[in-house]
């Protein structure tokens, strides 16, 4: 989700919203009509999943243990060899793996002979860890009780995505023991490449064994944990887009400061190409140290309409300011903003943030030396009508005009906003499913983190995308990641109550 990229957060934590009325009571009650045969084979699917409960559980924690990490080239092809193993588990056929330039995609079919294709995008990469950080070995899985909400699944991966994705799995093998036919037709899109922003996403999508068959698709879903703790739900329409970048300072590149690390004594007759990035760094943002400050950076920005702003002020109106400073660990918003403006400025703006810095010694004590090379990482959250390739350009553009052309500008990955019509039949749908099962969505313009669904959304594809299902976990990125299992809320759902969510929106978008 694939991904925000904030530690200790899940997707669906990025997506806290305000509920449209307008949009709610346009939600279509007909998509749930169905005939009496129907009705019986989805009580039938149904009445399967608890007596596989053990089995879902299992999956997960199988899945688990073998992480593919792409910034670390851990486990490729393992993890799409994996993927597509459980794909045809499932029941998808013609799984494939698709080659890149990268990290392999997956693709799948599963033809039910129905008049509608759904598209399901799938994501089998996951995040990095340290071990000593964690209460729970994070490749075990392991079953834990957490503290109001009953017994988590915690491990690497377990909300973002295995956690949702595995019910979803889960929801077609029910259809599978039962010998019942879906009533769509589902094209299964997976990548390896997420969490390191999708750089060859592109190509798995447009490759002509994939492409054809998702154009035929009438939307793309990405299975989510999306209660929060309280139960409530959340729903985007849209997510920022994202650019991932190394800028890199050299002795060798700037041609000043030394060529190797010396002794710091030295600093009195050698440049630092530490403080050389430090002052590049410092003009990419205003004297308050955050408003982006890259030349034509605002350009292209689309500002939010009235509906999707009266859709953030009813956010803003529903939830208590209070929770979520605590929920963050913040007591202040930028520029002492109020609450409602800062949400408003949340979901409207785009960014410039360090996600890192790399250079020298960061070892124990200290170590009198002058680096001969310094790190930032950097990420930029992207808003319509913004793109990535367009950002960056400006980006480079901005650090040659001030003086800073020789410092290094290493895109990993990255993708545009993405955008999707609340008032699309696919969208709807998803809403009304929310609503069957007593839980009234709250709708947001679109979340601050990001995935890459612009490759669907966008021309030449020009589908409706959103995120659904049941359930809850988060920590994503960060220690003790978790996917509740067996809840002790009846207002949150488990793993049942997740994978019986997917079922019936298999029938409602139908």
């Amino acid at each position: 989700m694939a991904d925000s990229k904030d530690p200790g957060l899940s997707r669906r934590d990025f997506v806290h919203g305000a509920a449209s009325s307008a949009i709610l009571t346009a939600a279509p009650v007909a998509v749930f009509a169905a005939s009496s045969g129907k009705h019986s084979d989805k009580a039938a699917v149904l009445a399967q999943i608890p007596t596989m409960h053990a089995e879902n559980v299992k999956r997960l924690q199988d899945w688990i243990a073998l992480p593919s990490i792409a910034a670390e080239n851990r486990n490729y092809p393992q993890g799409a060899q994996y993927m597509a193993k459980l794909a045809e588990q499932a029941g998808f056929t013609d799984v494939k793996l698709i080659p890149t330039s990268g990290k392999p995609g997956v693709f799948g079919r599963m033809d039910s002979g129905a008049k509608t294709t759904v598209a399901i995008y799938f994501m089998y990469d996951v995040k990095q860890f340290i071990p000593e950080e964690w209460s729970s070995p994070p490749l075990e899985g392991r079953l834990v009780e957490k503290g109001g909400l009953g017994t988590v699944c915690m491990g690497r991966g377990a909300v973002n995505q295995k956690g949702p994705q595995s019910s979803f799995l889960g929801a077609l093998m029910a259809f599978k023991a039962t010998g019942k036919k879906l009533s769509v037709n589902l094209v299964l899109v997976c990548e390896g490449e997420e969490e390191i922003a999708s750089p060859h996403f592109g190509e798995i999508v447009n490759s002509p064994e994939v492409f054809p068959y998702v154009k035929s698709c009438v939307g793309v879903m990405l299975p989510d944990a999306s209660q929060d703790s309280d139960g409530s739900v959340q729903v985007a329409a849209g997510a920022k887009g994202v650019v991932e970048l190394e800028l890199v300072s050299s002795g060798e590149k700037w041609g000043r400061g030394p060529k190797k690390d010396i002794h710091s004594s030295l600093e009195a007759q050698v440049d630092s190409p530490s403080w050389h990035l430090i002052q590049a760094l410092n003009t990419l943002v205003e004297k308050d140290g955050h408003t982006p400050a890259v030349e034509g950076f605002f350009d292209k920005i689309k500002p939010l309409s009235d509906v999707q702003k009266k859709m953030v002020l009813a956010y803003a109106a529903a939830v208590p300011e209070a929770t979520i400073k605590t929920e963050f660990g913040v007591d202040h918003w930028v520029h002492d903003l109020n609450w409602p403006d800062s949400l408003l400025r949340l979901f409207s703006q785009p960014t410039i943030n360090i996600e890192g810095l790399v250079g020298g010694y960061t070892g124990p004590g200290g170590k009198t030396v002058l680096p001969h090379r310094a790190v930032a990482k950097i990420d930029m959250r992207l808003v319509p009508d913004m793109t990535a390739a367009d950002t960056l350009a400006k980006l480079k553009a901005h650090l040659a005009k001030h003086g800073f052309a020789d410092i290094e500008v290493n895109m990993s990955g990255g993708y545009d906003p993405t955008q999707t019509d609340p008032d699309s039949k696919f969208f709807k749908a998803v809403l009304a499913t929310f609503n069957k099962l007593g839980t009234a969505p709250q709708v947001v313009p679109r979340s601050p983190g990001s995935w890459p669904g612009y490759r669907f959304t966008s021309p030449p594809l020009s589908l409706p995308a959103g995120l659904f299902g049941l359930g809850h976990g988060t920590g994503a990125h960060a220690p003790d990641e978790y996917y509740l299992v067996d809840s002790k809320n009846p207002a949150i759902k488990g793993l049942d109550g997740a994978v019986a969510s997917f079922v019936e929106f298999l029938y409602a978008i139908a």
